[in-house]
């Protein structure tokens, strides 16, 4: 006996089989990145829209004065003076008078809470001051005043305020 000749194969038969086995160990997994790109995109769009929308508040013109910023992780409580000489805590109107009262009340008496005054540089600097003086009597001592920065940055700065004693 002899050994046994096998037939020759055409090779576009053999590649079949091959491709074949392929396919039975497993299916090749691709990742269609156009859906994702798309998405991407839609996402960036709709964050480029509504994020200028976000920023709400009183309008005022700040001045401009060169300083740093203060660092903190926490939300600062914002005091806003307009040009009219109208004070706002965060967007709500308010009297000098009420001003303390209502801070105490927001930060729990925290003395070391974080408020930012604002004020329009048209309005009177006794104005400003006055609001700042009625922040420190109530026992706050982290009192920063907003500015804009100078050469047309649109960064907002803080600098810290002394405390009126």
């Amino acid at each position: 006996m002899g050994a046994k000749v096998q037939p020759k194969i055409p090779d576009d038969v053999d590649e079949g089989r091959r491709r074949r086995r392929r396919r039975a160990r497993g299916a090749m997994v691709e990742i269609n990145m156009t859906p994702l790109v798309d998405v991407m995109l839609v996402l960036l769009i709709v964050f480029m829209i509504t994020a200028p929308m976000l920023t709400s508040g009183v309008a005022v013109d700040l001045p401009e004065a060169a300083s740093s910023p203060l660092p903190g992780q926490d939300e600062p409580l914002s005091v806003t003076v307009d040009a009219k000489g109208k004070i706002y805590l965060q967007e709500s109107e308010i009297a000098l008078d009420q001003l303390a009262p209502r801070l105490q009340a927001i930060t729990g008496r925290k003395p070391d809470a974080r408020i930012f005054v604002r004020g329009d540089k048209g309005i009177d600097y006794g104005t400003v001051m006055s609001v700042v003086g009625a922040i420190n009597q109530a026992g706050f001592n982290k009192v920063a005043l907003l500015t804009e920065a100078p050469s047309g940055r649109a960064a907002r700065t803080a600098s810290t305020a002394s405390p009126a004693r």
